[in-house]
């Protein structure tokens, strides 16, 4: 029984970082824009939030510096592709691999830096639950405050004007500019927030998760969080659910391992990326379906009077 809550506990754990920098690629696809720097954005956010965690001791300027950093690399991004006009896939690969490298730059002195002892939370009362008050109630503020995201998105998507003038322009820009809304600079706004978000998770990551630096210690998470998108067709609950699952079959490997299971540890490894690309798959098949929920201009470039 302890293990199982163990189990549950690490899965929220580690879908936290998937659903936090999920729902930031899920603002920035609403909008019509395909952001595939996340896997760089969330390393240098990682060693961001790591470097002033180290130096100040405090975990919230180290999400702060987190959710600055991923913001300032979407901002380059949001500039290149919305102003520019560059090619919105090449432009995030190539911040992918400005974030791979640079952050392995700045990172190495960070390697054999410690962070102190991890304040333990817990909800007193709710913590003594059988099975589900140590799998539910011990966890980081940031674990409720991922579930909490996914709400408040799901709310201003469906149920605030501005969240209809988000969707409208990942739908139609043309006709979103002709009623006079400023596509570019909400699409601009749209991208830094989910970059912020990348950020956020790139740091809880390093700062609360590992706890350490490690380069390229995001592993790929990135990539997992931009399938979660399509996974969850554009819709937060189902990118929280979804980050849950994978996070679930990341922990699945160590709980498989630390029971002795005889299977070869890099196929345990393989077991998350394993099951995003079945997923995918399963996915593709129906393309009518994905189609009548992706984002009309996902992808596409608007010029105003273009």
């Amino acid at each position: 029984m302890n293990e199982i809550a163990l189990l549950i506990a690490a899965t929220l754990s580690a879908g936290t970082v998937l659903a936090i920098a999920g729902l930031g690629l899920l603002i920035n696809e609403r909008a019509g824009i395909v952001n595939l720097g996340a896997e760089g954005m969330m390393l240098v956010a990682a060693i961001a939030g790591f470097a002033v965690a180290v130096r100040t001791g405090s975990d919230g300027l180290a999400f702060m510096a987190g959710m600055g950093a991923g913001a300032v690399l979407a901002l380059v991004f949001g500039w290149l592709v919305i102003w520019l006009n560059t090619n919105q896939y090449a432009t995030g690969l190539a911040l992918s691999l400005f974030g791979t490298g640079f952050s392995a730059f700045v990172g190495a002195p960070f390697t054999q830096e410690k962070l102190g002892d991890r304040f333990k939370f817990e909800i007193p009362g709710l913590v003594d639950i059988p099975l589900l008050g140590p799998a539910l109630f011990k966890q980081h503020p940031m674990v409720y405050g991922a579930m909490l995201l996914a709400v408040a998105l799901a709310w201003f998507l469906y149920r605030t004007r501005a969240g209809l003038v988000l969707r409208a322009v990942g739908e139609s820009p043309e006709s979103a500019h002709a009623l006079g809304y400023p596509v570019r600079r909400i699409r601009l706004l749209a991208v830094v927030v989910g970059g912020a978000l990348c950020g956020l998770a790139g740091a809880y990551l390093s700062v609360i998760y590992t706890p350490l630096w490690v380069e390229g210690m995001v592993s790929g998470r990135g990539w997992i969080a931009l399938a979660l998108t399509t996974f969850a067709t554009w819709r937060p609950a189902r990118v929280l659910l979804g980050a849950y699952l994978f996070g679930g079959v990341t922990m699945l490997q160590f709980h498989l391992q630390s029971e002795g299971v005889d299977i070869p540890s890099q196929f345990l490894t393989m077991l998350p990326y394993v099951a995003t690309i079945v997923v995918l798959v399963l996915i593709s098949r129906n393309p009518t379906w994905i189609k009548m929920n992706m984002p009309a201009s996902l992808g596409k470039p608007f010029t105003p009077g273009g």
